[in-house]
């Protein structure tokens, strides 16, 4: 352990003595370790924001979706008591209905559609729904007596006169009987020139609208582990309970995109690193030859091979360490400082720390690379001869 200890203090006194000639090679190899590491880490965040709005289009993993497979005699608020009952059986914590309405609000142009949903309260957490003002539906909006809507900004615009949700501006649904509805939130746009778009709790869309809304299927998150499991449960007990179901376990689809990116962006850090490392490896040739005077009277002293070797592998290696420590607080501090909502176009819910694994593949490549500029001139050092070295 001494004689490590004593071979790595030697080199960083070589390396503080040649500094101005190492430190010119260390630049590639600190900038491609700072490239490295950064996209390893900053596809880390890309693959978290690909995931965050799938999830919002398909609900969170793992998320089953069951469509109804037959026609039954239960009316939509029977079919969904029979679901919950099923949920709550199996200790299901998230589910939400997924259904649409045709309904016409009082002022609409002619030509003028919105989009209905009737949703559960889980819905946000599954499809993890952010909101832009107001709130999200709660369990005690479901025993208003008056419904309660969640809409876009289009909505407000065109029903509202763009009033905004904090204000609660209420709109009147035509029907036999007209209902006030008040907004309690808005919604984020899901695309450019998003039209009218407009929730309601299902318990209310049943209660006001009951020939109205149109059961489209469930929702159900439940554990990855248990995906299989539940997938063939479930179907099973609904149909036994009436309400025959498919039920249907999320695509896993590769997000290919941002693995190409990291390929790409890697295989540059790792040219730009090879001409570092080559900086690095012409010069310890030449230091060494300067240096084998120096050598021969090591060994002369008793010096064995392995130690000369070791000591000047270690000049490389303790260079190109150093290089990959720099590299990666620089990575750190740019990842630290990426603007995330304007580059995602909306904050990330679940913000992933820096990569610790980031940081291991660029120290990594950095001492690679220092051990491989460093293996030839520890050869070289070691084939002389120890008469010749006193000679030179």
């Amino acid at each position: 352990m001494t004689g490590v200890v004593g071979a790595i203090l030697e080199a960083w006194d070589e390396l503080r003595i040649h500094r101005v000639r190492v430190l010119l090679a260390l630049i590639g190899v600190a900038c491609a370790v700072t490239a490295i590491t950064g996209i390893t880490a900053a596809v880390t965040m890309f693959g978290q924001a690909m995931q965050e709005e799938n999830e919002r289009m398909s609900g969170r993993d793992t998320t089953l979706e069951a469509w109804s497979s037959g026609s039954g005699t239960l009316s939509a608020a029977e079919v969904d008591a029979v679901v919950d009952g099923v949920a709550e059986r199996h200790k299901i914590s998230y589910h939400s209905v997924r259904a649409s309405a045709d309904l016409q609000v009082r002022g609409a142009e002619s030509g003028t559609f919105v989009e209905w949903s009737a949703v559960d309260v889980d819905s946000a957490t599954i499809t993890r729904q952010g909101m832009e003002e107001g709130r999200w539906f709660s369990e005690a909006d479901a025993e208003r007596l008056a419904p309660v809507l969640v809409v876009n900004q289009a909505f407000l615009d065109a029903y509202a006169d763009g009033a905004p949700a904090s204000t609660h501006p209420k709109v009147v649904i035509e029907g036999e009987t007209p209902v006030a509805a008040t907004v309690i939130g808005e919604v984020p746009v899901q695309w450019n020139d998003e039209g009218p778009r407009a929730l309601m709790l299902f318990d209310q869309a049943v209660r006001w609208f009951p020939d109205r809304v149109m059961s489209e299927g469930y929702r159900f998150w439940v554990p990855p582990e248990l995906a299989d499991q539940f997938a063939e449960v479930l179907p099973r007990d609904l149909a036994a309970a009436g309400v025959p179901f498919d039920v249907q376990k999320p695509m896993e689809e590769p997000f290919v995109i941002d693995r190409v990116l990291q390929y790409l962006v890697l295989g540059v850090g790792g040219f730009a690193l090879l001409l570092g490392g080559l900086g690095l490896l012409n010069i310890a040739l030449v230091t060494v030859r300067y240096r084998i005077r120096e050598i021969g009277i090591r060994r002369s002293f008793g010096a064995t091979s392995g130690r000369v070797f070791f000591g000047v592998l270690m000049e490389s290696v303790v260079a190109t360490t150093v290089a990959g420590v720099v590299g990666v607080v620089v990575a750190v501090a740019v990842i630290k400082n990426i603007p995330i909502d304007r580059i995602f176009g909306r904050p990330l819910e679940d913000l992933p720390g820096f990569p610790f694994d980031a940081a291991l593949v660029g120290m990594a490549c950095a001492v690679g690379i220092g051990a491989l500029a460093g293996l030839i001139p520890a050869i070289y050092a070691v084939r002389v001869k120890v008469i010749d070295a006193i000679r030179y």
